[in-house]
């Protein structure tokens, strides 16, 4: 008998567990752990990142593995904008640097779709990025998990 994959909370989203998703989305990127993050979305997802449109989880295994190499530094903030039963809509924002040093922030939004059992089968993602100075930063923590008590995008102003 094959055990059925999930990864609460489920579909029907509510606002508190809309928010629980999202929380759970970035503590996972900010693990830069490709082999973890993918186990969030369906074996079969399709996702659109920029012109990239990497399907199923090896590809988006890859994908995140050349990510993490290029974004050194990678922190990122992600916050709730809209939800529906099975749809997330958020935004965020995430610095990193470059092999040369050059800091940037990329800001973005990115839609959602989740199967009954939790999983991501679809994320689609609109993304800019703007180059920064060292000072200009504003995702500055341990590298890792958010502290839970680091300001939020809109508490940051952005």
């Amino acid at each position: 008998m094959q055990q059925i994959e999930q990864k609460p909370p489920f579909p029907p989203f509510t606002l508190e567990t809309a928010k629980q998703k999202v929380r759970m989305a970035e503590d996972g990127w900010n693990s830069r752990d490709p082999e973890k993050v993918a186990l969030a979305y369906t074996v079969d997802s399709q996702w659109r990142n920029r012109s990239e449109f990497p399907v199923g989880r090896e590809q988006i295994k890859s994908f995140l593995q050349k990510k993490w190499q290029r974004e050194i530094e990678y922190r990122l903030v992600k916050e709730l904008w809209a939800y529906t039963e099975n749809r997330i809509a958020v935004r965020f924002a995430y610095e990193w640097h470059d092999e040369k040093g050059q800091w940037f922030r990329s800001y973005g939004n990115e839609n959602w779709e989740f199967d009954e059992n939790g999983l991501m089968k679809t994320r689609y993602a609109s993304i800019n990025d703007l180059s920064i100075s060292e000072e200009e930063r504003k995702l500055i923590w341990p590298q890792g998990r958010r502290p839970d008590d680091y300001p939020s995008l809109s508490e940051m102003g952005l």
